[in-house]
């Protein structure tokens, strides 16, 4: 016969359980949202491949269209620009194959990413307390927007002028840029997801804000650390050009303040709930 602790210990243990069972329901949700999209992106490979995957390397590119409008309206005509001719090949007997999977993959996760951290969000927020309820009011709109400005950063600004810069890059006129689909794929892909996740920053301020762990102060008294570490984070994601790096880097730096002035509020709204409370007990 069991005793009182034991029930208790049962029923505890069983509440547990309960949590892990609704928790991978959640993400078993959001892993068929990513696997879904992924299979209509496979089965698409002429858009996918011609349209997207190709198109930063085409001069009618919707960027080199800006910039060169941009330039005409400067009177700069060195704005109006486009990468250089060249070859992409696939050098091994899986090379297509594999990126028209690897690619698919990539294309769910940034189209269901919006719903994949809805269902994680849905099991995180009733467990949180009213007041931290409120104050992550619309998280998912935000997370979701600044993922998606990363990508179109990533596939607007910083691919298309990657790629520019490394295909007219030559140490020797005698030598021919022919690259291999598995590196051209794979650039893009990592610049593209990469900075959707590097622009969650001011979101990862806030709530480290929140937590008492960040300061603004701390943060200013940091700053020339981070810029050292945005720059170590543009050369790891980037392909090995100082070109790209920089480009990576000049955001996720204006995010940086961006994220001190977040920090500032944060700090501010504690301060006056802190003397809205002592006034309270006087």
């Amino acid at each position: 016969m069991s005793t009182p602790l034991d029930q208790i210990g049962e029923e505890s243990e069983m509440s547990f359980l309960d949590h892990l069972e609704e928790l991978r329901w959640h993400l078993i949700r959001g892993l068929i949202a990513i696997a879904v999209f992924s299979i209509v992106a496979f089965l698409f490979p002429d858009f996918i491949f011609g349209k997207i995957l190709l198109g930063p390397r085409q001069a009618d590119f919707w960027t080199f269209q800006k910039l060169c409008q941009l330039g005409e309206f400067l009177s700069f005509p060195s704005l109006c620009f486009s990468p250089s001719e060249f070859t992409i090949q696939s050098r091994q007997m899986t090379g297509q194959f594999t990126m028209h999977i690897t690619s698919s993959f990539v294309v769910g996760i940034i189209v269901a990413f919006p719903y994949f951290f809805w269902e994680i969000w849905r099991f995180i927020r009733p467990g949180l307390y009213p007041k931290e309820k409120k104050a992550t009011r619309g998280a998912v709109f935000y997370v979701s927007f600044l993922f998606l400005t990363g990508v179109f950063f990533g596939y607007y600004i910083a691919t298309p002028i990657s790629i520019k810069f490394l295909a007219d890059y030559q140490i020797d006129p005698s030598f021919i840029n022919e690259f291999d689909i598995i590196s051209y794929v794979s650039t893009v892909m990592t610049l593209v997801l990469a900075s959707g996740l590097l622009f969650q920053l001011p979101i990862v301020v806030y709530f480290l804000s929140k937590a008492g762990i960040v300061t603004p102060t701390l943060l200013k008294s940091y700053r020339r650390h981070a810029i050292v570490v945005i720059l170590i984070l543009g050369a790891m994601i980037t392909p090995p050009d100082p070109f790209s790096q920089i480009l990576i880097a000049l955001p996720l730096f204006i995010l940086y303040e961006v994220g001190i002035i977040i920090s500032g509020r944060v700090h501010r709204r504690k301060e006056k709930q802190l003397t809205k409370q002592l006034e309270e007990n006087e």
